[in-house]
């Protein structure tokens, strides 16, 4: 059973993310500001903080299984350095298939300085908005992983959640090793929302 004090982080959680998707909306013109009220009282009393989200590969093994894992997201309205941390496993836009998700690791942000491991590549810094992504699989060669290595630095804005619960099967799941900051903050979330025997009718495995 939730406990009050879940319920209150979660409402708190709710009501930041319905404001955050309705300003990004006024900013980008899609709502007016008389139909901002409307769309922030809707999405807090009608919205999901969550959504279902099916990945398969071997790139991010042994976090997801390369068979496929079925993924309960956390929506991430407007993706900043105060919104998603270095450690957490994001779904992003595909820089090289606008269509596509990937499920990556993230890596570092802007203001980091990435060095090669191959001297002949200059070092260099991620610029505002940037941020970089990896798989988790260490036993595949960088080329075959597509992520940052390959594509290069990605737009943080391009996230669009942040995997909080991971179930490869019927009877092996379990929340996802992400961030201390953000796991803190997705516990009421994770909580409220997790519908195991949801996950598990939508498997695709």
């Amino acid at each position: 059973m939730v406990s009050t004090a879940t319920w209150i982080r979660y409402l708190a959680n709710k009501a930041e993310y319905s404001y955050y998707l309705c300003w990004k909306n006024y900013i980008a013109g899609h709502i007016t500001e008389k139909e901002a009220g409307d769309a922030i009282f809707k999405h807090f009393f009608q919205g999901k903080l969550t959504f279902l989200h099916f990945n398969k590969g071997e790139e991010m093994a042994p976090t997801i299984g390369a068979q496929g894992g079925t993924l309960l997201v956390r929506k991430i309205p407007m993706s900043s350095p105060m919104k998603v941390f270095v450690g957490d496993v994001v779904v992003l836009k595909s820089p090289v298939k606008s269509d596509n998700f990937l499920v990556r690791r993230l890596a570092a942000i802007e203001g980091y300085e990435m060095a090669s491991t191959d001297e002949k590549d200059e070092p260099f810094v991620l610029e505002e908005d940037q941020c970089w992504v990896v798989a988790d699989n260490e036993n595949i060669k960088p080329k075959d992983a597509n992520d940052s290595r390959t594509f290069g630095p990605v737009c943080t804005a391009d996230i669009i959640g942040r995997v909080i619960y991971c179930l490869k099967s019927a009877v092996d799941h379990g929340p996802v090793n992400n961030s201390i900051f953000s796991m803190q903050k997705d516990t009421p979330v994770l909580e409220v929302e997790l519908d195991v025997d949801e996950m598990v009718k939508n498997h695709k495995a």
